[in-house]
């Protein structure tokens, strides 16, 4: 990897865990997804080995008194960490190297990552028994480019307690190349070939030396035997690649009295000494096959995660839609009682002022209402006089109580659902958002092996395409929950209440709407519609004479006595209808129905909707904004940064090829 590369991959490779953190935060997903080993991996395997000056790192690891000690001392020609004695007496990590590598403290820092602290000067032997930061002394004996590692034994304890296994793995962790020393007691032990293993395979692999410390009597092809049981054990059918060379240390009197230092021999011929093979690696070569296998792990590391983070973003989303869904419904119930009459009223007074002279004259006169229309009034029952004066559209006063249950009915509700666990809405297979939220919890229960009455769910209505979704809060809206439970509900309820009149009152949005209606009906009336003024005429007693309400349903129009209205601009109502019913339509020809619809499904559409925009927004603002805002803020992040971090995972691996 070229040096341009290897800084381009470094910055992605940050960017990418710094990526991953926040998505993983944004999404309440650090418990689920535990991601601190991949993390320090990338800490501090990847990103200080992407610096042509890191130096190669050989860790001496083994079992209790197996001589990993004596053999540092051997190696640096040093006699600096304590040996003999009982196993585990060491409880930190001794380094040594060329002195030009502890004064790049920075470099040191990172390299040692998984420790959390660089190495500090050696002071006495004794600091090796106490547990605390690595600890280092220089070599004139180790050549530039190296670094050598005493660690602690990783299976001193019992019971399966070990004593210094995590200071261990530190150790390994942070190593390019392993020397694993064992003895004829412990060589075929799987808890410590396992344990190695895993260090050696587990993210990135990392390739080895073997010294087997024998009596001399142990010939040369059993120490090959013993020794590729324990390269088997640890790398399975491709221990020949990965073992680097394999050496004996025969059990001497003179190095257990500790003088004299251990020699090695190697096994194989074309082998010059340990020090000498570690010299002769080919760092760059070795380094990168390290960070490829590495950057391999890490980057399938990292497509898991933004796979188990969109799997987690799929049900915020069901959550979000499913919230909406029921919020809708809440707003749709808030306003099951209002005198629509007013709005009908308003409409007929646009519509006449903008009557031409001559059609206001006529219609002082009673000319204008022909045949067709007193047919309909009279057949319908609607007028008792049909020229007779306007009847008073009831006013606020006589509806507080209806419209004071429906609000405290519909926000009562909406509240529970904002703060509940769990939340549940209607939805209908019939409406593209219904249908795509059924779809996305079929999906979810299939990708988590989800069965039987566990969340999210759907029930059948027993209703034609009708279901009951039951979704679980998601994790990320917890924290937005929490503080909800806290706020002062009562005080909350009472101004919504207090707000009553934006149910009833025409607003400026109305008002415009309904003169622009009245300017289309006229621009669309033909001249025999002009001339005679039908709908002038009808429009002039019907508000004053028809008992209009209406009802939410999703109820076929075929069997309804009614006009049905379709209502728009709200999440979950493009199946959801008003029905406007005419009391006693009974001898109704299919033109004057009709005629009715032409003007009655415009205004009615423009009340409603107007009026299910305020209570959303009246809701939105004092009880489900903080849930709903948070929620879709959370989801576009969490999708600009699961884009972010398959781009880094593309561009790395072009780089690495």
């Amino acid at each position: 990897m070229s040096k341009h590369a290897g800084r381009s991959v470094r910055e992605k490779l940050l960017d990418m865990r710094s990526s991953v953190e926040s998505l993983l935060e944004r999404l309440n997903m650090q418990e689920v997804l535990d991601v601190s080993q991949w993390s320090t991996v990338i800490d501090s395997k990847l990103i200080p080995r992407l610096s042509e000056e890191t130096p190669l790192i050989v860790a001496i690891c083994g079992g209790g008194s197996s001589g990993k000690s004596t053999l540092f001392n051997s190696l640096i020609g040093q006699s600096v960490s304590p040996v003999g004695g009982s196993a585990g007496i060491n409880r930190r990590v001794l380094v040594s190297g060329h002195e030009h590598h502890f004064s790049k403290t920075d470099n040191l820092a990172s390299l040692f990552e998984p420790f959390g602290c660089a190495p500090e000067p050696l002071g006495q032997t004794i600091d090796l028994t106490t547990r605390g930061c690595p600890l280092y002394v220089t070599s004139k004996t180790i050549p530039p480019g190296l670094l050598l590692m005493d660690t602690p034994d990783f299976d001193t304890g019992s019971k399966g307690a070990y004593t210094n296994r995590d200071v261990a793995r530190q150790a390994l962790e942070t190593a390019d190349v392993l020397i694993y020393i064992f003895t004829n007691s412990n060589y075929n032990n799987r808890d410590n070939t396992d344990f190695i293993s895993e260090m050696l395979t587990g993210i990135g692999r990392r390739k080895c030396f073997l010294v087997y410390r024998v009596y001399p009597s142990f010939t040369p092809s059993e120490i090959a035997e013993h020794a590729m049981k324990v390269a088997t054990n640890l790398y399975g059918d491709e221990a020949e690649e990965y073992v680097l060379g394999i050496y004996r240390a025969d059990e001497d009197n003179a190095i257990a009295a500790r003088q004299r230092y251990m020699a090695l021999k190697p096994i194989r011929d074309h082998s010059d000494g340990l020090i000498e093979d570690l010299i002769g690696i080919d760092v760059s070569v070795l380094r990168h096959e390290l960070l490829s296998s590495l950057l391999v792990d890490v980057l399938g590391r990292a497509e898991e995660i933004i796979t188990n983070a969109d799997s987690s973003l799929e049900e915020l989303l069901l959550y979000q839609n499913t919230l909406l869904s029921a919020q809708s419904r809440c707003v749709q119930e808030a306003l099951q009682h209002f005198p629509m009459e007013r709005v009908l009223k308003r409409f007929s007074e646009i519509w006449l002022d903008g009557d031409p002279f001559y059609i206001k004259a006529m219609r002082q006169t009673g000319t204008v209402v022909e045949l067709p229309l007193k047919l309909v009034l009279r057949t319908a029952g609607w007028v008792h006089d049909m020229l007779g004066t306007q009847q008073e559209t009831p006013s606020v006063n006589q509806l507080p109580h209806k419209i004071d249950e429906d609000l405290l009915n519909a926000i009562s509700t909406i509240q529970a659902k904002v703060v509940s666990s769990e939340i549940s809405a209607t939805i209908s297979i019939y409406d593209p958002a219904g249908k795509d939220m059924l779809d996305t919890l079929t999906k979810i229960r299939k990708a988590k092996g989800i069965t039987g009455e566990r969340n999210p769910r759907a029930v059948s209505l027993g209703r034609s395409g009708e279901y009951s979704l039951f979704i679980t809060a998601h994790e990320a809206v917890f924290e937005q929950q929490e503080l909800l439970r806290k706020r002062d509900w009562k005080a909350t309820f009472e101004s919504i209440l207090m707000r009553r009149d934006i149910i009833t009152n025409i607003s400026e949005g109305i008002e415009e709407a309904l003169n622009q209606l009245a300017d289309e009906f006229r621009s669309s009336m033909g001249l025999w519609a002009k001339t005679r003024q039908t709908f002038s005429a009808l429009l002039n007693v019907l508000p004053a004479t028809a008992a209009v309400s209406y009802m939410f349903s999703t109820a076929d129009i075929m069997g309804a006595a009614g006009i049905q209205v379709k209502l728009a601009g709200l999440f979950g109502l493009n199946d959801l209808y008003a029905l406007v019913a005419i009391p006693a339509t009974t001898g109704l020809k299919k033109a004057d129905l009709k005629q009715l619809e032409y003007f009655l499904v415009p205004i009615a559409q423009t009340w409603l909707n107007n009026k299910l925009e305020v209570i959303q927004a009246l809701f939105e603002k004092e009880i489900s904004g903080e849930v709903l805002n948070a929620t879709a803020k959370i989801i576009a992040e969490s999708k600009m940064l699961i884009s972010r971090i398959a781009d880094d995972i593309r561009f790395c691996k072009k780089e690495v090829g």
